[in-house]
């Protein structure tokens, strides 16, 4: 299983939210670049970026810092946050990044997503993130009458061959991954599944990987001390 830490910005800075909650913020570090170093000491491969102001908003403000990251080398990044036309995917291509990910625009102009999936292929994934079942928009703020376990199963027929399932009530919490959601996807659709949103014990990765999950994001409870990365790493191998 692929694992994959985060790195979410706000104003420049390392931050967490919890449940998806721009009020409850707590700021890590100035410098995500040192963070990203850090990371990849620690023996990671991969590195999950959101722009949190670009996904509330849709303005990238965050450049400077996702640049800084890119540029500390030997990392295979994935980027979200306020992607939502194909000069923005372009840019990230063009700077380094090796993956994007389409959130809300998956939902506001599907054809475009599905286009953007047949075009780049796996340099493309979409972000699914679920507030009470919902697939929840624009930073989280926005929640849609969209199932979100059916949506899964319509981009997997769009091409898609990533997709992040975040759910947001779990997200920040430290109050461990919704496994029998997990599961249920597993067995639902074919693409592969990265989990998002709690994932914060051993005992959650050694379950994820077991179920053949593809990868899990791992956020707060690295920056918390309750997961040490090198172990989680040792036990996905």
């Amino acid at each position: 299983m692929e694992i994959f830490p985060a790195i979410d910005l706000v104003g420049g800075n390392v931050v967490r939210l919890t449940h998806g909650d721009y009020n409850r913020q707590k700021t890590y570090s100035e410098n995500p670049a040192q963070v990203a170093e850090g990371f990849i000491e620690a023996g990671a491969k991969n590195l999950h970026v959101v722009d949190l102001d670009a996904a509330k908003t849709g303005q990238v403000t965050n450049l400077p810092a996702i640049r800084s990251v890119v540029d500390a080398g030997g990392l295979y990044i994935e980027v979200g946050g306020g992607i939502r036309d194909e000069k923005r995917i372009c840019g990230y291509l063009e700077l380094g990044v090796k993956r994007v990910i389409l959130g809300t625009v998956a939902i506001d102009d599907f054809s475009f997503t599905a286009a953007m999936i047949r075009k780049y292929g796996d340099k493309i994934a979409v972000g699914v993130d679920a507030k009470d079942g919902m697939v929840a928009v624009r930073g989280w703020l926005d929640k849609t009458q969209t199932d979100a376990i059916e949506f899964c199963k319509k981009l997997c027929d769009a091409g898609v061959q990533t997709i992040i399932y975040t759910d947001i009530s779990r997200d920040g919490a430290m109050r461990g991954a919704n496994l029998e959601l997990y599961k249920t996807l597993s067995d639902t659709i074919s693409c592969d599944i990265m989990a998002s949103g709690g994932v914060s014990t051993m005992a959650d990765v050694r379950e994820l990987k077991a179920m053949g999950i593809y990868g899990a994001i791992l956020g707060k409870a690295l920056y918390e001390g309750a997961l040490n990365l090198r172990e989680v790493l040792e036990l996905c191998k």
